[in-house]
């Protein structure tokens, strides 16, 4: 019986052991259920990635995102690039067993919770590409941690000094956030660390001479900082290091020659500091070199013969320093070479013969130096060499015949050189160029004896050469943008087919002996803004039908045989800003409106006509002081036109009453009791609308629909009082027309304010739409604001500045064409030098749009700090080549096909925000570029560094 009963003993007991166990594992699991919810709780999920998130639908292991260990613990969290948005629940960190946590790529922000240290099993946290604000995570003994990836983020605050209790680490990566102050020498106490990122920040102080205690690191990155004193030489001693970069910031002095122990270094950027001195040889020690980059620094001497050694060179960027001798021929031997830029130094001799010959050439940018010589004949003998910039040198001899076989050819810059010969026909048949530059040479010939045939071409110049001949008919292109043939001795007429350029936006004849009349065909080409015809032989009169170009800006014909009137309905065409008719034939009444107003006397002088307007800055006498023949001429000219008076003076009444619309008035409104002026720009709006109806609208960014032929107009109140330079501007904003510009109507200005009234245009603030759009929609946005600021710096006499621009000036119409809506500047996006106005602070904001653009990243953010780190952000990412990075999340569908163009639209925006404004670009080269490259299918590599472009 005892032993009967022993046994049911321990039957008991085991079925409770096993009913513990079971109810122990019951409780774990339903304590991580909790947790899951609760963190699902915390988030919005917009594209429904946590939809099986629910209890009871199935055990959560298979919940999407979750992965679970052999018993069933939660052991990994993946849900990056989730678009999931919200605070991050401290109950992310209390999962017992976790190993992995990955919500990158997200909208998370909010500070990181400061339970982190309590996830004791976890080995890899990644937060990356979120708007996590707060300060860094303390250090903490959590002794599994291997990869902590805080990046892109707008974290801010000092690095904790005790960062080296992280002993575990071997990934550190807290690169494109706010951090300041110095780096922490205890930072070399993470022994293990193999990947160490702390770049695009804002950090301060020499790089520690501890980081040559590390030994296990592989990759240093601290780029784009203000990080100052030298490079240590104690980095020399890390043998296992493969990727060093310490661009943009302070550093000075020498490159160590201890560099050269980092016999295992593949990557070297140093490029935008103000390092001095020669190369060191010991760096050409380096075997496995692949890429180069120590650009845009004060480096000088001699470019080494010993460069030779290394064989694996592919990317070598020595440009912007004062390096001088001659580009050595060893260079010639590196067969893995694709991108070498030397331009802007002081190099001299002749360029290698055998150049290109055994190297891989993709890119070649020599331009800006003392280089005399012939151009290498082997220059593309890889067959993949697109782009080749040798402007300003002193090249002399003929283009090779090689390059006229150079089919993948797509940038070509050879101006401002001594070039002679004639072009081979092969030459005007490359099918990729679509920038071809080979002005200020001594090239001849005649371009019109042989087939043009480059379909991709966009922009041409020829210009300042002994060109000869007729004009050919095309040159093969229907995107042919920009057509510079000035300064040559072409004669003949103008090719009637030049009307059929429809994307034609620049045309320059001038100084040639072109002669016959200006082609009526030419007005069809409807988006030229610039047409300069002078210094020819033209005769005959303006065709009446270039009053139909709408955004012709700059129209100069001067110094031809020009005859006749001038078309009344010319002065009539609201876009033209500059007008030259001087020195032809013509006679006859000046046009009293439009361009023609307060046109310059040099801009007529040399005519036979005379002005009816008010208006004396022509220098014209006035047409009613002119004297008749005779007596019996006025007599038969009374009676004969007497009908023909009185429908003049008809149409003089309505022309003065439409000119006194038009100017400046001075009234009372009965509604506030203020006196106000107010100035039409519109003679639409002003018969149209009154002051009381602008008035009467209530609230800004409203639409008001006029009584009066149904007119839609959009106010803007100005709460801020005027001054008078400032209520100038607005009468010069008055008068641009641009497609790419929104109308002003009409400007009404007061003691305590003023009101800005604005053609309506159907469409969205690109500020409230850019989240959505696709890349295409974007790129298209992107060209038409530099059209704009193309426009308002290039073509309008004085220039126009913008001085705020970002996303809420631009509306994005039913077209997806951007129009750019102009006020009074203010400083919502502050340039880093100075609150000032001026075209570079312009380009600096079209920057930031572009980030924004692509990114999705919104540099009005507080925590940017006046849109400082975000630069140094996306200049962060652009330097990382990863894409997927740094791209908004809706357009990484796009980026499959398009990962060139967006990668060279952000080399275009770092450029515009340089923070030094003398190397930003102009807006006419930011158009340019970005059409170029937009509407090519290849648009080459996608490198790290632009060239001199």
């Amino acid at each position: 019986m005892a032993s009967i009963g022993s046994k049911s003993c321990d039957k008991s007991i085991m079925f409770l052991i096993v009913f513990v166990l079971f109810y122990m594992q019951q409780c774990k699991c339903s304590s991580e259920l909790e947790l899951l919810l609760s963190v699902k709780s915390s988030m919005k999920d917009p594209l429904g990635s946590l939809h099986d998130w629910i209890p009871l639908s199935q055990s959560f292991c298979h919940w999407n995102g979750v992965v679970c260990d052999d018993l069933s613990n939660v052991a990994k969290i993946e849900l990056s690039g989730k678009n999931l948005s919200g605070r991050l629940s401290e109950t992310i960190f209390n999962f017992p067993y976790v190993e992995l946590i990955d919500l990158s790529n997200n909208q998370l922000y909010g500070e990181i919770p400061s339970n982190f240290s309590s996830c004791l099993a976890l080995r890899f946290l990644n937060l990356s590409n979120n708007n996590f604000t707060g300060t860094l995570p303390q250090g903490s003994r959590i002794p599994l941690l291997e990869t902590l990836d805080l990046s892109n983020n707008m974290i801010s605050g000092k690095i904790p000094e005790n960062i080296g209790l992280f002993s575990r680490l071997k990934v550190v990566d807290f690169g494109g956030n706010v951090l300041v102050g110095s780096i922490p020498k205890s930072i070399a106490n993470i022994s293990n660390l193999e990947f160490l990122t702390l770049a695009s920040n804002q950090l301060i102080g020499e790089i520690p001479r501890e980081l040559g205690l590390m030994k296990k690191l592989k990759l240093i990155y601290l780029g784009y900082n203000n990080l100052s004193g030298g490079i240590p030489e104690e980095i020399g001693e890390l043998s296992s290091l493969y990727h060093l970069d310490l661009v943009y910031n302070n550093l000075t002095g020498e490159i160590p020659s201890s560099l050269g122990n980092l016999t295992n270094l593949e990557y070297l950027f140093l490029y935008i500091n103000k390092l001095t001195g020669p190369i060191p040889r010991s760096l050409f020690n380096l075997k496995k070199m692949v890429s180069l980059d120590l650009s845009d620094n004060f480096l000088s001497g001699e470019i080494s013969t010993l460069i030779s050694q290394l064989q694996n060179l592919e990317v070598l960027q020595l440009f912007a320093n004062n390096f001088t001798g001659r580009i050595p021929n060893s260079l010639t031997s590196l067969p893995r070479l694709q991108v070498l830029q030397l331009w802007s130094n002081k190099l001299s001799g002749e360029i290698p013969k055998d150049l290109g010959k055994y190297n891989n050439l993709t890119i070649l940018d020599l331009s800006t130096n003392n280089l005399t010589g012939k151009i290498p004949e082997k220059i593309c003998y890889s067959n993949h060499l697109f782009k080749l910039i040798l402007f300003s040198n002193s090249l002399h001899g003929e283009i090779p015949s090689s390059l006229s076989h150079c089919k993948s050819l797509q940038r070509v810059r050879l101006q401002n050189n001594q070039l002679t010969g004639e072009l081979s026909p092969e030459f005007t048949k490359l099918p990729l160029v679509y920038f071809l530059d080979i002005s200020g040479n001594n090239l001849f010939g005649s371009i019109s004896e042989r087939k043009w045939d480059m379909p991709a071409l966009q922009m041409l110049n020829l210009a300042r050469n002994k060109f000869f001949g007729t004009l050919p008919d095309s040159f093969g292109s229907k995107n042919l943008e920009n057509l510079d043939l000035s300064e040559n001795t072409f004669y003949g007429t103008i090719p009637k087919n030049f009307g059929k350029l429809s994307e034609l936006m620049e045309l320059k004849l001038c100084g040639n002996e072109l002669s016959g009349e200006i082609p009526d065909e030419l007005s069809s080409c409807k988006k030229v803004v610039s047409l300069d015809l002078s210094r020819n032989r033209l005769s005959g009169q303006i065709p009446s039908s270039f009053s139909e170009m709408q955004v012709l800006s700059l129209l100069d014909l001067s110094m031809n045989q020009l005859s006749g009137e001038i078309p009344p309905n010319l002065g009539k065409v609201e876009s033209l800003v500059l007008v030259n008719i001087s020195h032809n034939h013509f006679r006859g009444n000046l046009p009293s409106t439009g361009a023609f107003l307060a046109i310059n006397s040099s801009a007529v002088v040399g005519n036979q006509l005379c002005r009816c307007g008010d208006e004396i800055t022509s220098g014209l006498p006035p047409c009613k002081s002119l004297k008749k023949s005779s007596i019996w001429l006025f007599f038969l000219t009374c009676l004969v036109g007497i009908l023909v008076l009185l429908v003049i003076s008809a149409l003089v009444v309505v022309f003065i009453q439409r000119r006194r619309e038009l100017k400046l008035k001075k009234v009372e409104s009965t509604q506030d009791g203020n006196n106000w002026e107010i100035q039409f720009f519109d003679s639409k709006a002003s018969k149209s609308i009154t002051l009381d109806d602008i008035l009467g609208i209530g609230v800004s960014y409203k639409r008001f629909y006029s009584e009066i032929n149904n007119m839609q107009i959009f106010v803007k109140k100005l709460n801020v009082n005027i001054p008078t330079s400032s209520w100038k501007n607005i009468q010069e904003l008055g008068n641009i027309r641009h497609p790419n510009v929104v109308k002003i109507l009409a400007a009404c200005k007061s003691e305590k304010g003023g009101i800005l009234v604005y053609e309506y245009v159907e469409g969205e603030n690109l500020s409230d739409v850019i989240r959505v759009m696709s890349w295409e929609r974007r790129q298209k946005v992107a060209i038409g604001i530099a059209r704009a600021l193309k426009y308002l710096h290039c073509s309008c006499s004085p220039s126009i500045f913008i001085g705020d621009l970002s996303p809420r000036k631009v509306i994005v119409d039913e077209k997806d064409e951007a129009r750019l809506r102009l006020s009074l500047p203010t400083t919502a996006y502050v340039v880093p030098e100075y609150n000032g106005i001026c075209k570079k602070s312009d380009i600096y904001g079209l920057g930031l749009v572009l980030i924004e653009l692509l990114t999705g990243r919104n540099p009005g953010d507080a925590e940017f700090g006046k849109g400082v780190s975000i630069v140094d952000w996306a200049r962060y990412c652009y330097s990382e080549c990863h894409l997927e990075t740094w791209i908004e999340p809706i357009m990484k569908s796009d980026a499959v096909n398009n990962q060139n163009k967006m990668v060279e639209m952000m080399n275009v925006a770092l450029q515009c925000t340089a923070s030094e404004p003398a190397s930003r670009p102009c807006a006419s080269d930011v158009a340019k570029t970005l059409d170029s490259f937009v509407r090519s299918n290849s648009c080459g590599l996608g490198l790290k560094r632009c060239s001199s472009v």
